[in-house]
């Protein structure tokens, strides 16, 4: 009969690496981007993304021993409002402008002043 039992190692916990990243510095700068993400989330009613990478390179001079530079980096894309919009129209010379150049221009003047009356 055969032994079916593998080796098992025991994985490092993500969450205690990243809490204790840098002392404690990662998580609390990912912590404030993610309230930063949730406040422009609620604020202007649209998706947004916080994108955290962990970064592993290779032991220096490939050299098995040796430490391996791990680096956390972060990208947030929160949403923005949406810009105000105006209308305008284009004139001949292909320029915006804000009155119809096709509509017939009418010339307004003030209506003159009606007369008083005295209390007879």
């Amino acid at each position: 009969m055969t032994d079916t039992t593998s080796e098992r190692t025991e994985t490092a916990d993500l969450a205690a690496w990243l809490a204790g990243h840098l002392n404690g510095r990662t998580a609390e700068e990912l912590s404030a981007e993610f309230h930063q993400l949730l406040e422009a989330v609620r604020a202007h009613g649209k998706k947004g993304q916080l994108t955290i990478t962990i970064v592993v390179e290779p032991p220096a001079n490939g050299v098995e021993s040796a430490p391996m530079p791990i680096g956390v980096e972060s990208a947030v894309k929160a949403p923005k409002p949406t810009p105000v919009k105006s209308l305008y129209f284009l004139d001949d010379e292909g320029n915006p402008v804000r009155e119809d150049p096709r509509q017939m221009q009418i010339d307004f003047r003030p209506a003159p002043a009606a007369p008083k009356y005295k209390d007879a």
